[in-house]
C-alpha cells in the first residue's frame, strides 16, 4: 500500500515538472518570438528601413543630387572657364622673360603689303673709272666689296708699258715738253715778225691742249703707272674689273658708296593704284634680318610715286628716302609695308604674339598669376610690326607678347587640373 502510494507520488511529481517546464518554455518561446518580431525584427526592419531609406537613402539621395547637382554645376562650370587653362608658374615666367600687353583700341593705318629693294641715293654713290689706257693692278691685291676707302685714295694703277701703244702718261709728258718748247720759240719770232701769226696761234694751241692732258695725268703719274683715286670716302659697293684686265679710258673700275642716305623703291600692283595718293610712310623687313625697320625712326620721307606702269611689268614703283642706320646693306630685297590712311579704335597686337596651328591662328592671354589660356582670333592687316585683330580679343585681356612659344609648350604638357582655385 505504501508503495503504491510513492508510486504515485512520483507519477504527479513528474507530471508537475513536466508542465512547469512546458510552460516556461512555452513563455521562452512566446518572449523569444515576440523579442524577434518586436524587437529584433522591428528594430532591424525600421530601423534598416529607416536608415536606409530616410539616413542611408536620404543621404545617398542627396549625395547624389549634391554629385549629380554640384558636380555638374561645378564641373560644367570649371570646363567653360578654366579647362583648357595652362598652368605657367612665376618662377618659369620670370625665367623665359615673359612679358604680357593689356589690349586697348588705337590707331591703325592702312597696309599696303608689297616688295622692294634698297637702292644707294643719288650723290652718295660715284662709279671710278680708268683715266687711261692699260692694265689694271689694284693698289691692294685683297681689296674686295665692302672693302673701306678713303677721299684720295689710290684704288689701282693702269700701266701701258709693255703695250706696242706705248705709256700714254708718258707719251703725254712728251707731247707737253714739245709742244712747250715750240710755243717758246714760235713767241720770239712773233715779235720780230718772223712767222705769222696764224703759224703762232697753232703753236699756242697745241700747247695749251697738251698742257691740259699732261696736267690731268701729272698728279697720278707713278713709277708704275696712273694711279686712279676715289674723289669721296666710303667703301667698295662693286668691284667692276679684275686683276691683270685690260681697260679704256672711261671704263667703270669700281663703284663707291658712302651709305649715308638709302633709298627703298617699292613695286606695288596696279590694283592698289588709288590708293598711292594717301601713302605718306612705309616699314620694311630685309630678307637677310629679322628687324622691322620703320621709315619714320629713320628720318625717312617720301620721294614719289609712279604715275604709270611699266611697258614689261604691272608694278607701279613708290620711292622713299631714309638714313641708313649701318645695318642696311643696298642693292638687297625686302618685304615693303606701305601705309595709308590711319584707322581708329583698332584691336591690334605685336606679330610675336601670333602664333599658327593647322590654319589658325591663336594668342595666348594670362588669366591670373600662373594661369593662361590659349585664344583663337582673326587677323586682319598687318604693318610687320603689329597685326589687326578682328576678333577673338576683348579691351582689357593681357596677351602674352614674349614667352609665346614656351607657354604653347606648357599647354602641352601641363594642362590645369581640376578645382584650381584663383
Amino acid at each position: 500500500m505504501k508503495t503504491y502510494i510513492t508510486s504515485i507520488f512520483i507519477v504527479i511529481t513528474v507530471l508537475l515538472t513536466g508542465c512547469y517546464s512546458g510552460q516556461k518554455n512555452n513563455n521562452h518561446s512566446s518572449g523569444d518570438k515576440h523579442e524577434h518580431f518586436d524587437g529584433d525584427r522591428h528594430d532591424h526592419s525600421k530601423e534598416a528601413e529607416h536608415d536606409h531609406s530616410d539616413d542611408d537613402g536620404h543621404n545617398h539621395s542627396n549625395d547624389g543630387y549634391n554629385h549629380s547637382d554640384d558636380g555638374r554645376h561645378n564641373h560644367g562650370k570649371e570646363d567653360a572657364g578654366h579647362s583648357d587653362e595652362i598652368l605657367f608658374t612665376k618662377e618659369q615666367a620670370k625665367l623665359v622673360g615673359l612679358t604680357t600687353e593689356t589690349v586697348s583700341s588705337g590707331i591703325f593705318q592702312q597696309v599696303i603689303k608689297t616688295s622692294g629693294q634698297i637702292q644707294a641715293s643719288q650723290g652718295d654713290e660715284v662709279v671710278i673709272v680708268a683715266t687711261s689706257n692699260g692694265i689694271v693692278s689694284f693698289t691692294n691685291p685683297s681689296v674686295a666689296d665692302g672693302s673701306s676707302i678713303g677721299t684720295g685714295q689710290s684704288i689701282v694703277t693702269i700701266s701701258a708699258k709693255r703695250l706696242l701703244e706705248g705709256d700714254p702718261a708718258i707719251k703725254a709728258k712728251i707731247e707737253y715738253e714739245t709742244a712747250l718748247k715750240e710755243y717758246q720759240r714760235a713767241e720770239s719770232l712773233i715779235k720780230d715778225q718772223i712767222i705769222s701769226a696764224k703759224d703762232f696761234e697753232q703753236a699756242k694751241l697745241r700747247y695749251e691742249t697738251t698742257k691740259t692732258a699732261y696736267q690731268a695725268q701729272a698728279p697720278n703719274i707713278t713709277m708704275s703707272g696712273v694711279s686712279v683715286t676715289s674723289p669721296i670716302s666710303g667703301y667698295i659697293k662693286n668691284r667692276l674689273v679684275a686683276q691683270g684686265e685690260y681697260v679704256s679710258v672711261g671704263q667703270p673700275i669700281a663703284t663707291v658708296s658712302q651709305n649715308k642716305r638709302l633709298q627703298l623703291r617699292a613695286e606695288v600692283s596696279e590694283n592698289h593704284y588709288k590708293a598711292l595718293k594717301s601713302i605718306n610712310s612705309a616699314n620694311f623687313k630685309p630678307a637677310y634680318d629679322n628687324v622691322v625697320y620703320k621709315l619714320s625712326d629713320l628720318n625717312g620721307r617720301l620721294l614719289s610715286f609712279g604715275k604709270a606702269s611699266g611697258q614689261q611689268s604691272f608694278y607701279i614703283p613708290v620711292t622713299f628716302e631714309f638714313d641708313n642706320v649701318g645695318d642696311i646693306i643696298p642693292g638687297s630685297f625686302t618685304e615693303v609695308f606701305l601705309l595709308a590712311n590711319t584707322q581708329n579704335n583698332v584691336i591690334s597686337v605685336p606679330i610675336s604674339s601670333v602664333t599658327e596651328e593647322q590654319g589658325l591662328n591663336f594668342v595666348y592671354l594670362q588669366l591670373d598669376k600662373e594661369g593662361y589660356k590659349k585664344q583663337e582670333v582673326n587677323l586682319g592687316q598687318n604693318n610687320g610690326e603689329r597685326v589687326q585683330i578682328l576678333s577673338g580679343l576683348n579691351i582689357g585681356d593681357k596677351v602674352v607678347t614674349k614667352g609665346v612659344y614656351q607657354v604653347k609648350l606648357a599647354a602641352i604638357s601641363s594642362v590645369m587640373p581640376e578645382g584650381h582655385s584663383h
